[in-house]
């Protein structure tokens, strides 16, 4: 089957051909025919097989007869990446180059006034991102209530970046009758569903498996450890015919220290991802495209919607996390039923990464046979020496022997904790524990602020020696057992029951110590200052007895004193000669 039994135009027809395209692909051939019809589309391919040109080639067709209007566009097409957006500028131009269609390109990273002054003149084809076409928007300078045609484009890719909500509140604003088009690499049940929201009654079309690679593809995989992954790279790069070459990293500052490494090694790179300013990506790109650079280093941004010809590798240097990244990364060779190849170097650490994927793949990725890579090949369930993987999955236990060893971690005997890092924990401990006690009688032991034992020194009371933390005398350690059995005691020692332990810990949150005070000794609350240890007489007995008001003191005179005084009085307690014994007798049962 040939273009012009599609149904197309003679004008698109020609553009075609000047293009150098002469057989449709199967997706071109199923979605093209339903497209003019004008019903709604699901369609689902994997990439490099002329997705874009199966939508703009009929939309071509279709708005060739209308006239747009100021900020009314009269087409809508989504797309998740500033790259694949432009991608699809470039297709319209090329397909429509015989049709007076405006086009506008609405992406972040360019000017706000260059876009605002395409749209105020009209546009038939808008290709935006969600980001920048909702700012637009917001300010008022977009109405989107005469759109005919809606193009979401990799959808899967758009949900993976947290997108869909943006294109839920984007569609939104669509007039409800409408032709949609909805195009996918993978139909999960997450684009199921959305594809269920979005299109009504629509055709679907599936001319390849929900996730496969293309048969043109020759995968290879290389299992080394973290510290040999540069070195095997570029082992790689010199051994294989390399002709240009894309080299996928999981994160943006590998991209940078890997470009770094090649260049240093005398290779022709240049670095891609997110992070870098539009103008300088879209440079990149076309040093890329015209062979000014033989690799592309590069985040995930460029697995989708480049469309560069006779790529002739695609190394993942990182096992992707998403295992269907993994289809769109080697997508970008074997392109229009020519070979490619693409390699992954995967580390010990990556064992679930590479089982996710091999899964999605239904068979495991052969192994690469390269003679040079002979002396650092490992096994994929070696021990990896020189690091964690970087994939998910990939971090050891906590706890490890060494932490067990050496008693490191949170916990004292069990190494909970870093796994071996080498960072010591200080072990907490409570505050000394001092026994004070008058030389006659033995008082009970008490805890204390350490400037009161000075004080207890001067006034000759006994000091026995400090216990720390859960630490017992020597005499008595090898009666209570084992270290761990004694913890595990201390830890539950108190007897008052859990109600009471919670009624503590929210008298006392901070854990300040308090003082263990005997039943026959009257104290302030739960801690005795430490002048009430001390004997108030330096053992000389108590003074004489104060004489009463008709021995001696004068009564004051009736309107002498004010409220003042007698408040102040009213709290001090009326010394009373009868009860004096008593009171004596009361202090000296006191073991204080």
């Amino acid at each position: 089957m040939e273009f012009a039994d599609l149904g197309l135009s003679p004008d698109t027809l020609k553009a075609v051909a000047d293009a150098g395209y002469l057989t449709p692909t199967p997706i071109q051939v199923q979605a093209i025919p339903v497209v003019l019809m004008g019903r709604d589309l699901l369609g689902v391919a994997q990439t490099g097989t002329g997705k874009t040109a199966a939508f703009t080639m009929p939309m071509i067709d279709i708005l060739a007869d209308g006239r747009s209007k100021a900020r009314m566009p009269r087409s809508l097409i989504i797309a998740p990446t500033r790259e694949l957006a432009a991608q699809i500028s470039d297709n319209f131009v090329k397909y429509g180059k015989y049709h007076p269609l405006s086009m506008a390109l609405l992406i972040g990273g360019e000017s706000f006034t260059d876009q605002e002054k395409a749209l105020d003149r009209g546009v038939d084809v808008l290709i935006a991102t969600p980001g920048r076409l909702l700012d637009l928007y917001e300010r008022g300078r977009i109405l989107l209530n005469d759109v005919k045609i809606l193009v979401i484009d990799e959808a899967d890719r758009m949900l993976d970046m947290g997108f869909i909500p943006d294109v839920e509140r984007i569609v939104g604003l669509l007039p409800k009758i409408r032709q949609t088009l909805f195009f996918s690499a993978t139909m999960g049940n997450e684009i199921r569903k959305l594809a269920d929201q979005f299109l009504m009654n629509p055709k679907e079309i599936a001319v390849t498996p929900a996730a496969s690679a293309a048969i043109t593809v020759e995968q290879g995989l290389v299992t080394v450890r973290t510290l040999d992954k540069r070195e095997a790279l570029r082992r790689i790069l010199r051994s294989k015919n390399v002709h240009n070459a894309f080299i996928f990293c999981n994160r943006k500052k590998d991209v940078d220290i890997l470009f770094k490494s090649l260049d240093q090694h005398g290779f022709s790179v240049i670095a891609l991802h997110g992070d870098m300013p539009q103008s300088k990506r879209n440079d990149m790109l076309a040093k890329f495209k015209a062979n000014e650079a033989e690799l592309l280093v590069c985040s995930d941004v460029a697995a989708r919607g480049l469309d560069v010809s006779d790529v002739s590798h695609v190394i993942n240097f990182d096992v992707p996390v998403n295992a269907e990244d993994y289809i769109h990364r080697i997508g970008r060779t074997g392109r229009a039923g020519k070979t490619g190849h693409a390699y992954t170097l995967a580390t010990p650490g990556d064992s679930r990464l590479l089982a996710a994927v091999e899964k999605m793949l239904n068979h495991p990725i052969p192994p690469l046979s390269v003679p040079e890579l002979a002396d650092m090949t490992v096994s994929s369930d070696a021990a990896d020496e020189g690091g964690r993987g970087r994939g998910r999955g990939a971090r050891p236990p906590r706890g490890g022997a060494k932490g067990r060893e050496s008693g490191r971690g949170r916990g004292h005997e069990s190494g909970r904790g870093s796994g071996g890092r080498g960072r010591e924990t200080p072990i907490q401990s409570n505050p000394p524990e001092i026994t004070i006690a008058e030389p006659a009688e033995a008082a009970a032991p008490a805890f204390v602020a350490a400037e009161t034992i000075v004080e207890a020194q001067e006034a000759g009371l006994e000091i026995s020696a400090p216990v720390v933390g859960n630490q017992e005398p020597s005499n008595e350690r090898k009666d209570r057992g084992p270290r761990k059995d004694r913890a595990r005691h201390d830890r539950h020692s108190d007897a008052r029951g859990a109600e009471d332990r919670a009624r503590k810990t929210r008298r006392n949150p901070h854990g300040i110590a308090e003082m263990e005070i005997a039943d026959n000794v009257i104290a302030f609350g739960g801690f005795t200052p430490a002048f009430l240890l001390v004997d108030p007489y330096g053992g000389k007995g108590p003074p004489p007895e104060a004489p009463t008001p008709e021995e001696g003191f004068d009564e004051p005179a009736a309107g002498n004193h004010d409220s003042t005084t007698d408040e102040r009085h009213e709290n001090v307690l009326e010394y009373a000669p009868e009860n004096a014994p008593s009171a004596r007798s009361a202090a000296a049962d006191s073991p204080h």
